[in-house]
């Protein structure tokens, strides 16, 4: 072969190469997220690159995720919004799950220390996990044994529909991303709807006490956490929307009383009944909510130690903002959701 014809075929070769490289270039189009931070989703030629940032990971998904595991609640809450509880294969501390599942998912143990042996039996594609700090050295230990693991942190989100959005993370792992973005859009529209109506008469509006006191600390939500915003959103007066910390603020049952005596309502109290609350501290009856019988906590729906406020609540934020909203104006328990007023 002389030397022209080796240079042509050099030049369709490379021709070829950088084609494939332009190709991908265009291909990677970030699909952006409005609120959320803790992922991102990426299209390149026909996969689905998704990034996690703590810890951070990359995930290549070339086709939808069919069998799964889960360790929390919550994505089981993301995966029955959109469908799909048919992938759901194998599940850890089935005793928390309130969405009744199809079939008979293998039970995994507790989500802290999930069984190996039981994880790689369930074949499955992959096992959702949750990271409570830099890493999960459960999910390491069954990275190195075989079972892939991907992360789902909604839970770091601050912000309600931060949290939500994850659901198109979850609609890529499955296949169902363009059904993930237009349930989330419903969602969007639905809770801005009903913050821009009553967030505007927040100065007016009813005084609100939120949390419990456990061992002499009462934590109460800043104005940087999720309920925090819930709160404000809601149109609530509340003294600590401008503390800006991103976890909840400890006080003493002091301090509460001198800051929350009058309040009109007390929300999320973890208790079943207005006696059950005088037996814990009988310092409880002292707050007006208590006198007044404005107290809720969020069993609405709860069943056997199973609270779907913690299912499909997650997903769900802008119903959320309705129950605070129901509660502040004291309408009809009929309209509840998930809060559930204490007799």
């Amino acid at each position: 072969m002389n030397r022209f014809y080796r240079c042509v075929i050099f030049l369709l070769l490379m021709s070829a190469v950088w084609g494939c490289q332009t190709k991908q270039t265009e291909n990677s189009v970030p699909l952006s997220n409005k609120y959320a931070t803790g992922f991102r989703i990426t299209e390149e030629d026909s996969c689905l690159l998704l990034e996690v940032m703590e810890p951070y990971t990359t995930y290549r998904i070339s086709q939808p995720l069919q069998r799964l595991g889960t360790s929390s609640v919550t994505q089981v809450g993301f995966l029955n919004e959109l469908n799909a509880l048919n992938s759901i294969v194998a599940v850890c501390n089935p005793e928390l799950i309130y969405t009744s599942l199809p079939g008979k998912p293998m039970g995994l143990g507790d989500s802290m220390k999930p069984s190996a042996e039981q994880a790689l039996q369930a074949n499955l594609d992959a096992f959702l996990v949750v990271s409570y700090g830099q890493s999960n050295p459960e999910a390491e230990r069954l990275e190195k044994l075989g079972v892939r693991t991907i992360y789902i942190n909604e839970w770091r989100e601050s912000t309600p529909l931060a949290r939500a959005e994850w659901i198109r993370f979850v609609g890529a792992l499955v296949g169902r991303l363009p059904e993930a973005d237009s349930i989330f859009a419903e969602i969007e529209q639905r809770y801005k709807t009903t913050s821009v109506a009553h967030q505007k008469h927040q100065k007016d509006s009813c005084s609100v006490m939120v949390g419990n006191n456990f061992r002499g600390t009462w934590y109460m939500p800043s104005g940087h956490t999720y309920m925090g915003y819930l709160l404000k959103d809601a149109g609530a007066a509340y003294p600590y929307y401008s503390d800006i910390r991103e976890e909840s603020i400890p006080l003493t049952i002091e301090q509460v009383l001198h800051q929350f005596t009058e309040a009109d309502a007390w929300i999320g109290a973890q208790a079943a009944s207005l006696d059950e609350l005088k037996e814990l501290d009988e310092k409880h009856t002292w707050f007006r909510a208590y006198k007044n019988g404005r107290v809720y906590n969020w069993r609405g729906q709860f069943r056997e130690g199973r609270n779907n406020f913690w299912e499909r609540g997650v997903v769900h934020p802008e119903e959320i903002l309705e129950d605070i909203v129901a509660i502040l104006e004291n309408t009809d328990d009929e309209q509840l959701h998930y809060a559930k007023r204490l007799r």
